[in-house]
């Protein structure tokens, strides 16, 4: 049932029925009801009802013609009829510029005028008439002008509104990033504070665990493997906890930042000739491609931290890259801050996973403990900078690092 209602207010929209009162009540008021003045009529009716399908333009000349024969066919020059003129002008108004306009309202000025043409010898304007004869060529452009106006506000106050409406839309999906910055920083925040009382606690038994392990390793006979494998169990677990351990406290520690105005495409180079030399531990094939603006200034940035941030987003890109794929490392610069964009063409992330990736303990990698994203983030708000991440699933990833351009001074 809607479906109908839809089509049908689709093909019939309910000025149609207003259109066809009006035209009806001038067929039945006409003082000329000759068949082809109501013919006529009928006509410029249906084009009136068919102006948005058929167009502006063909819609004002059809109206023109049809006028002229309606008037032509009712007294001419002295025609009721000569208020349908009206019709072209106001479409013309609405839908052409200024110049439209004054086209659309001279030629229908030209079309009741024309009629002074065909009066004949024994046919005058009385004297006394020549002023309404004025009036109504007037009235034409006037309404033109006006009608003219009012669109062109109608088109202002709308284009007002679509622009609020934009603006409330950024502002809106602002608000949501604010609001997903500060559920992730009320969430470090509250990992920050387990982190430090937890760490301490878990590094004591798992020392004596070790020991143990250890002991247990020297005592136990050659000839028990179950127990010598399981002691080395033990001891490697333990290691691997207290390496999760450290780097939890790293996250959670504040950095002592060693700022110093560098070359930042020079430490890229670094990060880059690293990641590099790790590729192979990695198990990675990619290469890398530098589109370095030369407008970056030099900026105070921590040399050791920050290239371990774009070494470690290096290695995320490589990892998310085909065998053999690219890597782009591109630098940009404004007055206000430096822009590093590591670009991967990759297999991409899930629009759902977009708002998780920087949270420690989010990783999609079956090896992984989440924390690579996690600590680049942490290192690169401490330089009073932000990090965004753009991806699209099964076509890649563009990861923005934006740090602040300080006075040197």
């Amino acid at each position: 049932m809607l479906s109908v209602r839809s089509a049908w207010r689709r093909y019939v929209r309910p000025q149609d029925f207003v259109w066809l009162l009006f035209f009806s009540a001038l067929a039945a008021f006409s003082p000329e009801r000759s068949p082809r003045t109501i013919a006529a009529l009928a006509a410029l009716g249906v084009v009136q009802v068919l102006e948005p399908r058929i167009g502006a333009r063909v819609s004002v000349v059809l109206k023109l013609a049809l006028c002229y024969l309606l008037i032509g066919f009712s007294y001419g020059v002295s025609s009721s009829f000569y208020l349908v003129l009206l019709l072209p002008v106001i479409s013309g108004a609405t839908n052409f510029g200024l110049l439209g306009t004054a086209v659309t309202s001279l030629a229908a000025c030209a079309v009741y005028l024309s009629f002074l043409i065909f009066l004949g010898e024994n046919q005058f304007i009385p004297e006394d008439q020549i002023p309404e004869l004025v009036l109504r060529a007037l009235f034409l452009p006037v309404v033109g002008y006006l009608t003219y106006q009012l669109a062109r506000a109608n088109q202002a106050e709308k284009h007002r509104a679509q622009q609020a409406g934009e603006e409330l839309a950024r502002a809106n999906r602002s608000l949501q990033e604010a609001q997903a910055e500060v559920r992730r920083a009320e969430r470090l925040a509250a990992l920050g504070q387990l982190t430090a009382g937890l760490a301490h606690e878990l590094r004591n038994p798992l020392g004596t665990m070790k020991s143990s392990a250890e002991l247990l390793l020297r005592k136990v006979s050659a000839e028990n493997e179950i127990a010598r494998e399981m002691a080395g169990f033990i001891a490697s677990e333990v290691d691997r906890t207290n390496s999760l351990i450290t780097r939890f406290l790293a996250f959670a520690r504040p950095q002592h930042l060693k700022l110093e105005a560098a070359d930042i495409t020079a430490m890229l180079d670094r990060a880059i000739a690293r990641f590099e030399r790790d590729q192979k531990s990695a198990g990675t094939n990619v290469t890398v491609f530098k589109n370095y603006s030369p407008d970056v200034p030099a900026i105070p940035f921590d040399a050791e931290l920050m290239e371990h941030v774009f070494a470690n987003l290096l290695l995320n890109a490589a990892q998310a890259s085909p065998p053999g794929g690219v890597v782009t490392v591109k630098t940009l610069s404004d007055n206000s801050e430096v822009e590093i964009s590591v670009i991967d063409r990759g297999s991409g992330i899930d629009p759902k996973n977009l708002e998780n990736i920087f949270n420690p303990f989010f990783t999609t990698k079956p090896d992984g403990v989440g924390f690579g994203l996690a600590i680049v983030s942490k290192m690169v708000e401490e330089h009073g900078g932000r990090i965004t991440v753009a991806s699209t699933l099964g076509e890649g990833s563009v990861f923005r690092v934006f740090l602040p351009v300080r006075d040197n001074k």
